[in-house]
């Protein structure tokens, strides 16, 4: 008996130790950045494709106050409620003190400064695929905006959701699985692709997901089930909008539909996002919408 239960033992630490060594964190190599430099006016088209304000300015806020990005806003799911962070230019509160290697590691491996796993509420899956020079590029402007002194606030998340770890799993599952639309031979479909799949993370609503919170990349952006419970957002491939591609950038514009109706909810804080880009960009996410298959 105390010969099965030693070998049960050991296996059980070999298949503990395996799995550590297939999920534990793997940062970006420390010489990633090297001959980068930032450029803060390039770095505020990166910050409003991204959409950082949608999640880490106070809710409602407006105008000039949504750069100030204590967050508190707080993020319903099946799993628990995630809380958005400070991400602020505040050395205590906020990421004052972050290289950009480390908004480099948080976006595109989601980790932490101090090598633990971010939840993937950060749309970190959709960042991966952000180039290091735009990362570096908006580090340089969020060094440039108001410091905030709100301190995070936890997430409430049930068990076993709540065990950190355990997202190693997850993204061995998920994450890394590079951009959904092959390679455009057209330019301004490129463009519209890395605005909406990376950037501007549009899957990340509009795609329906696994038990497990995992995107189903079989049926991208056609619809799913809004994670606090109540309505879906729209299909918004070929097969479920049927607007044209100028009616598609007037929308990310203006919010107005071609039906004179007008966007609301967290779309209503995309298209004041969207409305910093140039006209350029907001046509080039409207031809890759076109573009991507219909789900019907």
């Amino acid at each position: 008996m105390r010969r099965i239960l030693s070998v049960l033992l050991l296996l059980g630490m070999i298949g503990l130790g395996g799995a550590w060594a297939v999920t534990r964190p793997t940062p970006l190599p420390a010489d990633s950045l090297a001959g980068l430099t930032g450029d803060p006016a390039r770095g505020e088209q990166v910050f409003w494709a991204g959409g950082c304000a949608s999640c880490h300015a106070a809710p409602e806020a407006e105008g000039e106050d949504r750069l100030k990005l204590g967050g508190g806003l707080r993020l319903p799911s099946p799993f628990g409620t995630f809380v958005a962070p400070n991400i602020s230019s505040d050395p205590e509160h906020g990421i004052g003190t972050w290289s950009a290697l480390d908004l480099a590691n948080a976006m595109q491996r989601g980790l932490s400064p101090q090598g633990r796993h971010y939840y993937p509420a950060f749309p970190y899956v959709a960042y991966a695929n952000t180039t290091l020079q735009d990362i570096v590029d908006l580090k340089a402007f969020l060094d440039t905006l108001p410091a905030e002194t709100t301190p995070d606030q936890p997430h409430d998340l049930r068990f076993p959701f709540s065990i950190r770890p355990l997202l190693g799993g997850w993204k061995l599952l998920y994450a890394g699985k590079g951009f959904v639309l092959p390679e455009p031979s057209d330019a301004q479909i490129a463009r519209g692709r890395y605005l909406a799949e990376a950037l501007g993370h549009c899957g990340e609503c509009h795609t329906p997901r696994g038990p497990l919170g995992g995107l189903n990349r079989d049926q991208w952006l056609g619809g799913a089930a809004i994670p606090a419970g109540e309505g879906e957002t729209p299909n918004i491939t070929p097969g479920g909008l049927d607007w044209s591609a100028t009616d598609i950038a007037f929308y990310l514009e203006t919010g107005f539909t071609p039906q004179f109706d007008s966007a609301g909810g967290e779309m209503a804080s995309v298209v004041k996002n969207m409305a910093h880009l140039p006209a350029a960009d907001r046509e080039a996410i409207a031809a890759y919408l076109k573009a991507v298959p219909a789900v019907e």
